[in-house]
């Protein structure tokens, strides 16, 4: 049985069901059923977490193809401690969706967080061999790989994803780890240039310019990420689809966003 967990990580399970229900990366197949969601989030402010696994299991039977599912039910059973049935629930949902990059990433993403680096580097392994072009896989498989590794790995990635916007911006943070100032401006301009719906770049680039740029710059950035306004990646859609934040605008979310990443190492 699913443990009852603490309302405050219920509350971040809602915000991050509604990051990944609009962040637009991963909406396969759900909307037929998302009038489902109101329900569901009921359910996640309440702490009901057996009604949320239930819900979860008739909703992939109507829908199996639904990767925001799967990545949700899989997310459940993690935050109760349940590895072994998370990782049975990322197996089951690649039979399902061969071919998702998001699945993969989430299944190493799951074992980088368990402490089990050995498991994931091996489970990145097969996930490059089934989704080789997969721009979200390169970007993370780069700072998977030890300091001195990383930059043989950012050229493999760019010979694969040139034009990826997620590789573009794992290459700008590895600029950013070396303190290559102006690369990292130039490759982070490059980035939000190719992808400017990419709220993530935009809050990295603004973040950068924080710590490193002048006030004009910064001011810059804000800017022109106001008139991008970007709506998607996971660390922008996490706080932008909070509902604590649902009156601000997209300065106020550039902001937010910024701060509360980590600066690259």
């Amino acid at each position: 049985m699913v443990k009852h967990v603490s309302p405050t990580s219920t509350r971040c399970r809602k915000v991050e069901a509604l990051a990944l229900f609009d962040s637009g990366r991963v909406r396969s197949g759900f909307a037929q059923h998302a009038c489902k969601r109101n329900m569901l989030h009921v359910q996640w402010y309440i702490g009901d977490a057996t009604a949320e696994a239930t819900e979860h299991l008739g909703l992939l039977k109507k829908c199996p193809t639904s990767v925001p599912l799967w990545l949700l039910l899989s997310r459940l059973e993690e935050s109760t401690g349940a590895l072994t049935k998370a990782r049975s629930v990322l197996e089951k949902a690649r039979l399902r969706n061969p071919g998702s990059a998001d699945l993969w990433l989430e299944a190493v993403r799951i074992e980088v967080r368990a402490g089990f680096k050995e498991i994931a580097q091996n489970l990145m392994a097969k996930a490059m061999q089934d989704c080789p072009a997969s721009g979200i896989l390169w970007a993370e498989a780069i700072f998977m790989e030890p300091r001195p590794q990383r930059k043989t790995k950012s050229v493999d990635a760019l010979k694969r994803c040139e034009h990826d916007a997620h590789v573009l911006l794992a290459v700008s943070k590895l600029f950013w780890t070396e303190r290559k100032t102006n690369k990292v401006r130039e490759w982070l301009n490059r980035t939000v240039k190719i992808e400017p719906d990419l709220g993530d770049a935009w809050a990295y680039y603004y973040k950068f310019e924080l710590l490193h740029g002048s006030e004009e710059q910064q001011e810059e950035v804000k800017r022109r990420c106001v008139m991008a306004e970007p709506r998607h990646g996971p660390n922008w859609c996490r706080v932008s689809k909070d509902i604590v934040n649902w009156r601000k605008k997209t300065e106020d979310i550039l902001v937010l966003v910024a701060n509360a990443l980590p600066v690259p190492t």
